[in-house]
């Protein structure tokens, strides 16, 4: 009995040891910081847009808040415009070799590396946005992006789409093919490609390049994408001529990369987050989008003198020949790049015969409705 009262006393002294010293290591400012320190982790994210460029760099911002606050600032987030610490283009390889561990861009930027990237941005005459994350989401596409970006060390999430896109800026109206011939155009994607075959020199420059190559000639025209985005960067000071809607860009996909080691490090909570927060992001980006888009469309007009034009159909009808050219070569690369082209096209296929009875039906109806 002795034996016992014994150690209860002692274990009893222990613990009040143990806490006034805790308390006077607290006092002092000694304990904690280490500990703290430890529990938190700073990524870097880079984008190749300008900072604070409406909807991409916007929303980029949005992102890296959204992680910081989300965790607690247990995984703070600090956001680089493109060439603050990369080169625009070089975002994917800044992520891929530890560089930086998270990037904003879009994935067809990175064509060089898989010519399957493409699909997850979107193809000319392609999916919508909201028809691009049912693929994703729900019709296998996230698997398969999964699968590519793996090979390379990286981890894509969805984080949102600017909506159907503008067609382009022209110094001189587009009336057929004729005036296709020679002309120099800056534009990216498969589009590019389509338009290359109709006699186009394509020219791919940074967005934030964009004003400076029209504004000098280096290009004749130039696509950027829509209202809100073009206003800003001044489209319409170098050309008049605005082509509503883009054939190439009816709702293409921006990603958030994450390099896939570091992520796969996180504990399981910080990775449900950053998740999460992608998936808010997009859904905010495309709202961002639209709203804006819808009020920048009218001062454009009434105030900058700007025409809205459409594709002629003789183009558009080329274009299509072109772009299933453009996509049938696409498909053939490799074994993988073939089983997401089968993917894709599904689900596109599905989604044209749903859109018919569907939007298509419901817009036409509400302009005649409209009176």
């Amino acid at each position: 009995m002795k034996r016992r009262r014994f150690l209860k006393t002692a274990a009893k002294g222990a613990v009040a040891g143990a806490a006034a010293t805790t308390a006077a290591a607290a006092a002092t400012g000694i304990l904690g910081a280490p500990a703290i320190a430890q529990e938190r982790t700073e990524w870097r994210m880079v984008m190749p847009w300008p900072k604070n460029a409406p909807g991409v760099g916007v929303n980029a911002q949005r992102l890296a808040d959204r992680i910081t606050a989300m965790s607690g600032e247990r995984l703070t987030v600090k956001l680089f415009a493109g060439g603050e610490l990369v080169p625009p283009f070089e975002v994917f390889d800044a992520v891929r070799n530890g560089v930086a561990e998270m990037a904003h861009a879009t994935p067809y930027y990175w064509q060089g590396k898989s010519k399957a990237l493409h699909y997850f941005t979107g193809l000319p005459f392609g999916l919508t946005a909201w028809e691009m994350t049912g693929w994703l989401y729900y019709g296998g596409g996230q698997e398969l992006w999964d699968e590519v970006y793996g090979g390379f060390g990286l981890k894509g999430f969805y984080a949102g789409s600017s909506g159907v896109q503008a067609g382009g800026w022209f110094r001189d109206e587009i009336t057929g093919l004729a005036d296709l011939q020679g002309l120099k155009m800056r534009i990216a994607g498969i589009g590019g490609e389509a338009l290359r075959r109709l006699g186009v020199t394509v020219v791919l420059t940074p967005p934030g390049e964009i004003f400076p190559a029209m504004q000098s000639g280096v290009v004749d025209a130039a696509e950027w994408v829509g209202p809100w985005n073009d206003l800003a960067f001044g489209l319409h000071k170098v050309a008049k001529n605005y082509y509503l809607p883009a054939f190439h860009e009816g709702g293409p996909a921006l990603e958030a990369i994450v390099n896939k080691e570091l992520f796969e490090a996180l504990p399981g909570d910080l990775k449900a987050i950053v998740a999460a927060a992608c998936s808010a992001t997009a859904n905010e980006t495309l709202a961002d989008f639209t709203r804006h888009n819808i009020v920048s469309l009218e001062p454009l007009v009434r105030d900058h003198g700007v025409i809205l034009r459409e594709w002629p159909d003789e183009i558009v009808v080329a274009l299509g020949e072109a772009t299933r050219e453009v996509v049938a070569e696409l498909a053939a690369t490799d074994g993988t790049t073939k089983k997401i082209h089968a993917s894709y096209s599904e689900y596109l296929e599905g989604a044209r015969k749903w859109s018919v009875v569907g939007d298509q039906r419901f817009l036409a109806m509400r302009e005649k409705a409209s009176g």
